[in-house]
């Protein structure tokens, strides 16, 4: 039962002062209605008696217009005694208030105009229960033993007092029943001292909110609030760390620490010496990551929208977790992946699994059933889970972030580097090779530079996975936010969607200019210019650059999945944009079929009476062709029936294409376009010669070039190039296929 107060006293604003935070001393009643008498009788003779309570209510508004703190204007309880810069509610004014007054159990205050609560304020008073002092903007801080030896006393709550900088050490002192305690909207800037509280009751709530001048939690800041329970609810402070022994000495029971956004450090030692928490709530923090130590006995954990929080402490560290709210899907992997290793051991170590941990999680699509179905082969082995409880945790996995490693399957992880390291050396070998020769940088060759790059690109992508998986092997859950929300996993994406963008154009451009060449090769006005092709590797780098930027800036994402590729289509931006892509890859598969079949029509040759030439001539078209068809058939396939939100697969499997088939063109491209070809052989062989070596191929090779242009001048007059075949002419001239490299 509480009551409150009856009407009370009211001060009046003092003549001489300002009104913010000095009011008068409480009038005595009989005073106060004798004065209104007296006025009321002269109030019909003097005007100005009639204009003075006006001009009073006039300023009082205009201070409030002002945003002048009201600290102008209080009510002083019965049981205490008020002065302009004093308040004193004990024992003695209590008892000579009324006889009623020990009966109070509420003691109220509010627009309090004191600047501090001074000592023994509060000094026994009888059956007072509670305590509030609220909306009183000029306290600026609490004398130590301020509420001191208040042995009714079970609540205490401090808000709404904005001014309020200090809570000397001490000022809670000897509370046995104290059983909650509120400080919530002041401007404090130390953490109060509450050691001295001595509580006995059971359980004390302790409550502090919207203080956003504390920056720290110190350490032995509640040591002997109690030695029971306690409920801490610390909200919405400017809490920025929690010192090592913070919550020592005392048995929490729920620490809920939400909406301290600013509070991104728990040191590893913030809960030595305590007992608890069993339930912890630290969601809309900015912590980076849980302490390793203390949270054993944690059942509860709530961590959502705590997006810095990318990963957990050591499992062994949570052993009795029952239920857990997360931000990312991947934390919850961690229970599942700790499980099956305490599975593993119990086979390796023959014991049972249920002595080993009190966590499960429901089985996953990777085919890990319930261990009751583990067959030990040992009758005397008894193995009995079905009490052992279930982790709840959420959110769950989802079909685009399973349970498993980045790359998932073991096979897998050895075909990334074999392809990793022939697509980064070949690639890288063709590079240096054609640059740095010195024959006269040709339109082939500088097709051949592009696209040595684009899948140069696509080899350090792939380096960049294997790694990764290499570094968060059978711990990815954390590591996969981390990975996939930070710039490692934007830069992957932005190397793999540039590459094979540009790998896909450069080749386009090879058969459209291979296709021209060939075709007009007896109209020398009509050949490709170095300018024509450099304009057009132009647009294609810009096109390129677009399409993986777009991703960056909210269309698709490539944070989706782990590997890193823009699978995104939540909204109908990215769902337009990946249908797009695809699209375009098609009709540049179509375009390189078509040109390649015009070549092989304009090469064929019917009056030849040996056809080896043209078998030869297919077979390499028939290499080129394929190696792109089983590069873009199946990842468009599935990718465009997954853009249309019908999807053939799971990501998992997609993994295995992505591997497979994605990089064949990046693989393929500079043995087939470049390293194979007798062009490249004789640079390498020039260039080896350069360094001291290969003198004697390299002067084969330099022979040989010289009988072929005597050779020609024998056999061919200048003055009839007409007499030349149409497929002895453009052999001659070196523009089909891989000859074109030189």
């Amino acid at each position: 039962m509480s009551l409150v107060f009856p009407q009370q006293q009211r001060g009046r604003v003092p003549e001489e002062v300002n009104p913010a935070c000095l009011p008068d001393t409480p009038s005595d009643p009989k005073i106060t209605s004798a004065a209104s008498g007296e006025a009321h009788r002269g109030s019909g003779h003097e005007w100005s008696g009639v204009m003075a309570p006006r001009v009073v209510w006039v300023l009082v508004a205009l201070s409030g217009v002002l945003n002048v703190r009201s600290c102008w204007a209080y009510t002083c309880p019965t049981i205490c005694r008020c002065s302009t810069d004093t308040i004193q509610c004990s024992r003695d004014t209590q008892l000579a208030s009324r006889a009623a007054a020990t009966s109070v159990l509420r003691l109220r205050l509010t627009h309090l105009s004191l600047k501090e609560v001074p000592s023994h304020a509060f000094k026994e008073l009888i059956n007072i229960t509670i305590i509030e002092i609220s909306q009183s903007d000029c306290i600026t801080q609490i004398r130590r033993q301020a509420f001191l030896s208040l042995h009714s006393l079970a609540q205490i709550s401090l808000q709404n007092i904005n001014s309020l900088r200090i809570i000397e050490k001490g000022a809670f002192t000897d509370l046995p029943k104290l059983e909650y305690l509120s400080i919530s909207n002041t401007g404090m800037i130390h953490f109060p001292d509450f050691t001295t509280i001595s509580s006995l009751v059971p359980n004390i709530i302790l409550e502090m909110a919207d203080n956003m001048r504390i920056d720290s939690i110190p350490a032995n800041s509640f040591q002997g609030i109690t030695e029971e329970y306690v409920d801490m609810n610390l909200v919405r402070n400017g809490f920025k760390e929690i010192q090592s022994h913070a919550f020592n000495g005392t048995k929490l029971n729920t620490l809920i620490l939400r909406d301290n956004t600013f509070l991104s450090i728990i040191q590893e030692d913030a809960f030595k010496g305590a007992s608890g928490p069993n339930s912890l709530d630290v969601s809309s923090t900015a912590l980076i990551s849980l302490p390793p130590k203390g949270l054993r006995q944690v059942r509860f954990l709530r961590a959502d929208s705590a997006f810095a929080l990318k990963s957990l402490p050591p499992l062994e560290s949570l052993a009795e977790l029952l239920e857990a709210e997360l931000t990312y899907p991947s934390h919850c992997c961690a229970f599942h992946t700790w499980r099956r290793k305490q599975r593993e051991n119990a086979l390796k170590n023959f014991t049972k699994l249920c002595d080993l941990s009190k966590t499960e999680m429901e089985p996953t699509a990777d085919g890990v059933n319930d261990f009751n179905d583990i067959n030990f082969q040992y009758p005397d082995l008894e193995l009995d889970c079905l009490n052992d409880p279930f982790v709840k945790c959420t959110p769950n996995p989802d079909a685009f972030n399973p349970c498993e490693d980045l790359l998932g399957f073991r096979f897998l992880r050895c075909l990334t580097w074999i392809i990793t390291v022939f697509a980064v050396t070949g690639n890288l070998a063709v590079l240096v090779i054609l640059l740095i020769s010195h024959h006269k940088l040709t339109i082939s060759r500088f097709l051949m530079c592009n696209l040595a790059f684009a899948d140069l690109c696509m080899g350090l992508y792939l380096m960049l996975i294997a790694f990764m998986d290499h570094h968060s092997r059978h711990k990815y859950y954390n590591h996969a936010t981390e990975w996939q929300t930070g710039p490692g996993c934007g830069i992957a994406g932005f190397l793999t969607v540039f590459s094979s963008e540009l790998s896909v154009y450069t080749l386009t451009v090879i058969s459209l200019e291979r296709w021209h060449t060939i075709t007009n090769a007896m109209h020398v006005n009509k050949r490709l210019r170095m300018h024509h092709v450099t304009a057009m590797m132009a647009a294609g780098w810009g096109f390129s650059l677009l399409v993986a930027l777009l991703p960056l800036v909210g269309v698709s994402s490539y944070s989706k999945v782990s590997i890193c590729l823009p699978m995104d289509i939540d909204t109908l931006g990215s769902q337009v944009y990946v249908v797009a892509v695809l699209i375009l890859n098609v009709v540049a598969f179509l375009v390189v079929c078509y040109c390649y079949i015009c070549i092989y029509l304009s090469v064929h040759n019917p009056e030849h009476s040996s056809r080896h030439g043209d078998t030869k001539i297919a077979k390499r078209m028939a290499v080129l062709i394929f190696t792109d068809f089983i590069c873009m058939a199946p990842i468009s396939f599935f990718a465009i029936s997954a853009a249309l939100r019908m999807p053939l697969i799971t990501v998992s499997h997609s993994k295995i294409l992505l591997i497979l088939f994605y990089p064949i063109n990046s693989l393929c491209n500079p043995f087939l376009y470049t390293i194979f070809t007798r062009a490249f052989r004789k640079d390498v062989c020039r260039l080896l010669s350069r360094c001291g070596f290969c003198h004697t191929k390299s002067d084969f090779y330099r022979s040989q070039i010289l009988a072929s242009h005597l050779t020609r001048k024998q056999k061919v007059s200048p003055s009839k190039p007409h007499s030349l075949s149409f497929y002895s002419y453009i052999k001659r001239k070196g523009c089909f296929l891989n000859k074109g490299t030189t």
